[in-house]
């Protein structure tokens, strides 16, 4: 059995025999968090799996404790160099989304969507050059080689198949867009 083999074997012995103990010790005496017991715990045993004398320890329980001490001030040294989270940080993280609104309003977006798309390819293309291209009667007219009352009657058509199908009485901004545009 190699040398690296008997620190291992020592090292897992400890472990098992004082790596409660220590974890306790950390906690209690500290007030740290269970994650930050076990990280810290874990880096005593990591650094004693590095140091490749173990047959010299002669006390290995104190050796074990004073490395810990050694991992807290080091751990201690480094969170002091960390910005301290204010309180006033907290409440930038709040998203202001209501998730029942967020789930509602994309339910509505998904019906928006079903109900364009069972309207006629001329007038969804229409809907999409007026709304997504900004263009007007007179523009798309000329564009789908259409009169101006024809592209005036599909959007009329569109908003009260849409209301319909969305269940909705009257889109008054749909009106006065017609009204603008017409």
């Amino acid at each position: 059995m190699s040398e690296n083999d008997v620190a291992r074997q020592h090292l897992a012995e400890w472990f098992r025999k004082w790596g409660g103990a220590l974890r306790r010790h950390l906690a209690i005496r500290n007030r740290l968090s269970l994650s930050d017991v076990d990280d810290i715990a874990q880096e005593v045993f990591l650094r004693m799996l590095r140091y490749d004398r173990a047959e010299l320890v002669l006390h290995p329980q104190a050796y074990l404790f004073k490395i810990a001490a050694n991992v807290l001030a080091e751990w201690s040294a480094r969170a002091s160099w960390r910005a301290p989270h204010a309180p006033e940080w907290l409440t930038e993280l709040i998203d202001e989304r209501n998730p029942e609104d967020e789930c509602s309003r994309e339910d509505g977006q998904s019906d928006l969507r079903n109900a364009v798309e069972a309207l006629p390819p001329r007038t969804r293309e229409i809907l999409r050059m007026h709304y997504e291209g900004g263009l007007t009667h007179e523009a798309i007219a000329q564009t789908l080689g259409i009169t101006r009352r024809i592209v005036k009657r599909d959007l009329i058509r569109a908003y009260a198949v849409l209301r319909e199908s969305l269940g909705l009485s009257a889109v008054p901004a749909a009106r006065a867009q017609l009204r603008r545009d017409g």
